[in-house]
């Protein structure tokens, strides 16, 4: 302890013990997205559970064990320091590729309607590309801290995660699974301007990749028919158009404010996949309107806030836990507005679920997986913020020198923003301009 000015006797405190919080905001949004799945689930499956013969409640006891489990990974994320996360990134990104190559081994994968993307596991099915989205953001963020100066400064270092995507493009195009295709590219699009690539330069590989986008859109007749009856799906309402047709009646029926929990029709083996990728007309169709909003605010709020703490881990010098936020708001925010656009009949219909809410298994767990390892994130920064408070605060004291020597900072003010996963020089801005062009 040592004796200030004004007499009071303090007690030191260790920089490395000052605590951090995990931010409220995210875990508010977290908390009310997973309980509104659960509701929601247990609503939207009973009478698809009763036609499978497998009991009414059997997909709600099937989506809460699988978010407990969920549950108890993001706690484990929650708990790991980011920088032994960062260590293995190359194993990570090993992974990626084995995941997605296991689905076409005989016996290990696994078909379903067609699509060979799951992995048997005995007891359940796991959907392989759920984890290499993780992994893959994991591994792009680490790719950006090591390279980010020539990211914005060469072609090689921009071109080679652009080559990584389309090496898990090729991938999923023969699995097939075009959203997730989708979703990966504009993941690493997205994060590759905010870690700072030059924008002109990035052009080009872009309008390349969109014909090679739009030739395997097309190169199947059941995308192609999901591509044209989107724009009128009552031309062929028994058919092709038969899911959103279904889908926009049971919005339009819950009008403003719905017709109540429980009470929807089209859930009664009208609507398809009533549980999973249109759980939010059935929403619309129970909570109506305001429902609708409340899923898209919870969205925006998760997301936004996700940005938000990216953006003040960069400016701290934290680029590796800033990427990190960008990815994972990126995910979060491109697989919700997908779905909930198809559901609306914004976008042509694809298999993508709404996190946190529709029934799943390899879903769930990896979203709560992304989710814990965001709000551990949110933890290093605030405890990061902290340590740069106390050290500004003692600095300002003037009886410091009193302080006994293990609470004297022992490195100057940027140890509590170095720490870990940041470097020392100075962040490269995206650039719309010719700046750094080889």
């Amino acid at each position: 302890m040592g004796m200030f000015p004004d007499g009071v006797m303090r007690q030191a405190t260790r920089l490395d013990a000052i605590p951090g919080r995990f931010d409220p905001w995210l875990v508010g949004a977290t908390l009310c997205l997973a309980s509104l799945g659960v509701v929601m689930v247990a609503s939207s499956s009973i009478a698809i559970g009763e036609d499978l013969d497998v009991g009414p409640f059997y997909f709600l006891v099937r989506h809460l064990v699988f978010l407990a489990l969920g549950i108890g990974l993001a706690a484990w994320a929650m708990r790991t320091e980011l920088k032994t996360i960062e260590r293995y990134d190359r194993l990570l990104l090993l992974a990626c590729f084995a995941l997605l190559l296991l689905v076409f081994v005989p016996g290990v994968g696994h078909t379903v309607n067609g699509a060979r993307r799951w992995l048997n596991l005995g007891i359940s099915n796991f959907q392989a590309v759920e984890a290499v989205k993780v992994m893959y953001i994991v591994w792009l963020a680490s790719y950006l801290v090591r390279f980010r100066d020539e990211v914005n400064a060469t072609w090689g270092a921009m071109l080679k995660p652009i080559g990584v995507t389309v090496a898990m493009m090729v991938l999923l195009a023969f699995q097939p699974d075009f959203g997730s295709l989708a979703l990966l590219l504009a993941i690493t699009a997205g994060m590759l301007v905010l870690g700072g690539v030059h924008m002109p330069r990035m052009a080009a590989p872009v309008l390349l990749l969109l014909p090679a986008l739009a030739l395997v859109a097309i190169a199947e007749p059941y995308r192609m028919r999901r591509l044209t009856s989107f724009m009128d799906p009552f031309a062929d309402p028994f058919n092709s158009g038969y899911q959103l047709a279904n889908a926009l009646m049971a919005i339009g029926r819950g009008e403003w404010f719905g017709v109540g929990l429980g009470a929807s029709v089209q859930k009664l083996s009208y609507l398809p996949e009533a549980h999973t990728d249109f759980i939010l007309a059935v929403i619309g169709e129970e909570l109506g309107f305001a429902g609708i909003c409340l899923v898209i605010a919870l969205y925006a709020l998760l997301a936004g806030r996700a940005f938000w703490i990216g953006l003040q881990c960069v400016e701290m010098r934290r680029h590796f836990a800033g990427y990190c936020a960008f990815g994972i708001a990126l995910w979060m925010s491109l697989q919700s507005l997908v779905s909930i656009g198809v559901n609306l009949g914004l976008l042509p219909t694809k298999g993508l679920t709404l996190p946190l809410i529709s029934s799943g298994g390899s879903s769930v767990l990896m979203t709560c997986v992304a989710l814990g390892l965001l709000l551990r994130v949110s933890y290093e920064l605030d405890r990061a913020q902290r340590q740069v408070a106390r050290l500004r605060g003692d600095a300002a004291q003037p009886g410091t020198g009193d302080i006994p020597p293990t609470a004297q900072p022992t490195a100057p003010v940027t140890l509590g923003v170095a720490r870990g996963t940041s470097r020392l020089r100075q962040r490269v801005e995206p650039t719309l301009g010719a700046r750094g062009q080889s």
